[in-house]
């Protein structure tokens, strides 16, 4: 802050820049259960996402109705199918445009449509169809951040043929990074990253059972992956592997729009 206020005081930036600079740091208070930074969506260019899981109805309905007040756009996931049709009804009477993803978990809040399109492409394959849920959150967050995204699901190594196809699919689309989700073995990202010239991200889901179940065993295998290129998020954690990816995307986009070799 005093910096911005230093800058400001030479006339190195603009009255508006230096308001704006200082936004980015906003607190918003929400009664006595949360703290909203308003400003990290201008900050990281990362739309504002609340987790649902473990929270009250009440506390998520009114921290939603803040953010709202600061934000044109919201994204709530890991939503149970109750709580996707109160808040329908709901954010819906106060004239919100509300998006309901059942598979993905996830509603998308809007009082006007921020998404742009910013060139950058995401590709994302899961291993089995049991996995798609998790693709659907990152598909969305990807998609929100304006990213383009394709898709091949149900494509595990169990048939081998299928991986080959879905990568040369990815590859003649010319995606940015691929998002590569298993469960049980969780073979399927070090596969796609030894075929791969982009970086690839793995999603280990809790798919699988007995000995090394619930997505034990898939992280274990992609941490100790051999092909270079190839990061891994947390069990199930959909939502970090679009985030990454879009953030890979869309930088990689406006590096080539601006003419600047990759």
């Amino acid at each position: 802050m005093e910096e911005v206020l230093k800058k400001l005081s030479k006339g190195e930036i603009s009255l508006e820049e230096a308001l704006r600079a200082l936004k980015l740091f906003t607190v918003e208070y929400v009664s006595e259960i949360a703290r909203i930074d308003i400003g990290r969506e201008l900050r990281r260019k990362v739309p504002e996402i609340i987790l649902a899981e473990g929270k009250d109805l009440e506390d998520l309905l009114e921290i939603c109705l803040n953010v709202l007040e600061k934000t044109d756009r919201l994204i709530v996931s890991r939503v149970d199918k109750q709580t996707l049709e109160k808040f329908k009804d709901i954010f819906s009477k106060k004239g919100v445009i509300v998006e309901t993803h059942e598979k993905a978990r996830m509603i998308i809040l809007r009082r006007k449509d921020v998404r742009c399109a910013c060139g950058g492409r995401v590709g994302i394959i899961t291993a089995g169809t049991a996995d798609i849920p998790i693709a659907e959150e990152a598909r969305l967050i990807a998609e929100e951040m304006g990213c383009e995204v394709y898709k091949a699901y149900d494509v595990g190594v169990a048939g081998l043929h299928r991986v080959f196809e879905a990568v040369k699919e990815m590859l003649a689309k010319n995606v940015d990074v691929i998002i590569a989700i298993a469960g049980r073995e969780g073979a399927l990202p070090s596969l796609v990253a030894s075929l791969v010239d982009v970086p690839v991200i793995g999603v280990p889901t809790s798919q699988g059972y007995g000995f090394g179940g619930d997505g034990l065993a898939a992280l274990q295998a992609m941490l100790q992956a051999c092909p270079l290129g190839l990061a891994v998020v947390n069990i199930d954690s959909g939502v970090a592997a679009g985030v990454v990816a879009g953030l890979i995307a869309n930088r990689a986009a406006r590096r080539a729009r601006s003419g600047e070799k990759l």
